[in-house]
């Protein structure tokens, strides 16, 4: 991407005039009609009519005039080129000159010497040497992200420019946790696929931990899963879409799986649990209190779903978890699920960045993520599979 281009396309919009566009991005008049030029080459539209009155810019251009001018804010100076830009990210994704030249396809002593200059035009020391390796200053992590953001904008903008040309393109990039994984997720993406055939859909799978990072970077479009308070500080937007009631699952033929009163033995069994930091952790931990127990060990710490599941089948152990994410081993009769004696409720939703502005297929993404997870809400309900497919009564 060439920074210099986005910069004279924005400053053209923005003032109408090839003079004053060129005065305010430092260029001259011939510099700047060549970036536009070669902009309007890269991209294959015509995004100026020139008339008496000036510069006239078309849809293409003022599709892409708020992204340009957004992502040169993100970068923070006119000084910066997309070498350097790109030189940045690969380093930081890598941490090492050698991984950013192997993903980029640059020399190492290129890359150094476009970080170098960079450190040089910017006035500040981005990286630290350790070793083989480098570390990012924290300016360095905060011209990345800017950097990263920034790269994220000209994207979208671009894949405006290609709907709007009626050509194929456009991604959509989902961060997705566990408990979006089962139903929630593969309906609102088949449903997406088939509305949206051209463009690309890349699911990243982690934890809240794992994600959160790549989602305030522009690396990811949009989180789902539990949402957690405090995102508003980290400059996060959450929206509620449906509730999940975790159930207590046990493998089929546990002695548990009759009992009247599964609650007042549960105490006796190993658990299989995700991490102490984790909501669901923690609502278990007061479910236990609040029945007047301490809280037992738990023998083995695990956040995989699907590990989670074969350690219940093959062993006494219980667990909490939706009865989505176990359906198929509920309707084969491998495990049982039964509703809590406290019943609580996670809500379950999507989470992006405070200032991110979707494109239309994303934002179209966003809308079937709505529709799929109010399905899922009118339809919930605690299922227990002794008889196999049985329904309890949802626990309130």
């Amino acid at each position: 991407m060439n920074i210099r281009h986005f910069a004279a396309l924005a400053a053209t919009v923005r003032h109408g005039s090839l003079t004053r566009a060129a005065r305010s991005v430092n260029l001259t008049q011939p510099a700047l009609t060549q970036a536009i030029a070669g902009l309007e080459a890269s991209i294959g539209v015509s995004l100026f009519t020139r008339s008496p009155q000036g510069m006239a810019a078309t849809e293409p251009a003022l599709l892409m005039a708020p992204r340009a001018e957004a992502a040169i804010a993100h970068i923070g100076s006119p000084r910066v080129t997309g070498t350097q830009l790109r030189a940045l990210l690969a380093l930081a994704r890598s941490g090492s000159y050698a991984g950013a030249a192997e993903a980029t396809g640059l020399s190492s002593a290129s890359l150094h010497r476009a970080v170098a200059d960079l450190q040089v035009a910017l006035g500040q020391r981005l990286v630290d040497r350790r070793g083989h390796h480098v570390a990012l200053t924290p300016a360095g992590v905060r011209r990345a992200r800017g950097f990263s953001l920034a790269v994220a904008e000209l994207r979208a903008g671009l894949d405006e420019v290609a709907a709007w040309a009626g050509k194929a393109g456009g991604r959509v990039i989902v961060g997705a946790m566990p408990l979006c994984r089962a139903r929630w997720l593969p309906e609102a993406l088949a449903a997406f696929v088939a509305a949206h055939p051209t463009v690309d859909v890349a699911v990243v799978e982690g934890g809240h931990a794992e994600l959160a990072g790549p989602l305030r970077d522009g690396e990811i479009d949009v989180m789902l899963g539990a949402l957690r308070s405090g995102a508003e500080a980290e400059g996060l937007t959450q929206e509620a879409v449906f509730e999940d009631r975790p159930a207590l699952v046990m493998r089929a033929g546990h002695p548990l799986a009759d009992s009247c009163d599964p609650a007042r033995d549960m105490l006796a069994y190993p658990w299989v649990l995700p991490g102490a930091e984790t909501p669901l952790r923690r609502h278990w931990e007061a479910m236990i209190r609040a029945a007047g127990h301490t809280p037992p060990r738990v023998g083995v710490e695990c956040g995989s779903t699907m590990a989670i599941r074969q350690l219940l089948i093959k062993g006494d152990g219980l667990t909490l978890l939706s009865p989505e994410q176990v359906a198929v081993e509920l309707e084969a009769g491998l495990l049982v699920a039964r509703p809590l004696p406290s019943a609580f409720a996670r809500t379950i939703g999507f989470t992006t960045r405070a200032d991110w502005r979707p494109t239309a297929a994303q934002a179209d993404f966003l809308r079937l993520l709505r529709e799929c997870g109010q399905q899922i809400n009118a339809a919930t309900v605690v299922t227990d599979t002794v008889p196999a497919g049985a329904a309890l009564e949802r626990a309130e």
